[in-house]
């Protein structure tokens, strides 16, 4: 039983990061299914699923924080890119509490990295817009 255990959380943590960087998936079905299945504690699979889905936000972040020092806001040909940084340059830090929305999420993300804006406070946002889409997730799932 613990091999699936880990085989659970693992599969969760790796869908939560790779649903969270520029690749699509589909986390929440992996989270709602170990919910129904009542063997792992809900607590740890929120804290693994927010966790995931975090750092795979961070490394978005990251990309685009490498991408800003290579390519200049004028060069940006990319229209969904160049509105996630007017955007996020319009509301925040704070827009990053919606980096779990579909779509523009990770353009949220990127933006944010681009603009150079607080590592933490990026962190912190992040991970409560995160933690609030997954424990809506088991509450309605548990």
């Amino acid at each position: 039983m613990p091999e699936l255990t880990a085989f659970g959380l693992w599969g969760l943590f790796l869908s939560a990061f790779i649903s969270s960087t520029l690749a699509p998936g589909g986390s929440e079905a992996v989270l709602a299914y170990l919910v129904n299945q009542a063997e792992i504690p809900v607590d740890l699979l929120l804290l693994t699923a927010t966790v995931g889905n975090t750092l795979g936000a961070l490394t978005t972040w990251l990309l685009g924080l490498w991408a800003a020092k290579r390519y200049p806001l004028d060069n940006l040909e990319d229209e969904k890119r160049r509105k996630a940084v007017q955007t996020v340059r319009r509301f925040g830090v704070p827009i990053l509490l919606l980096s779990w929305l579909p779509l523009v999420g990770d353009g949220f993300c990127f933006a944010a990295g681009w603009l150079r804006m607080s590592f933490v406070a990026s962190l912190v946002a992040i991970s409560l817009g995160k933690l609030g889409r997954y424990a809506a997730i088991v509450y309605l799932f548990s």
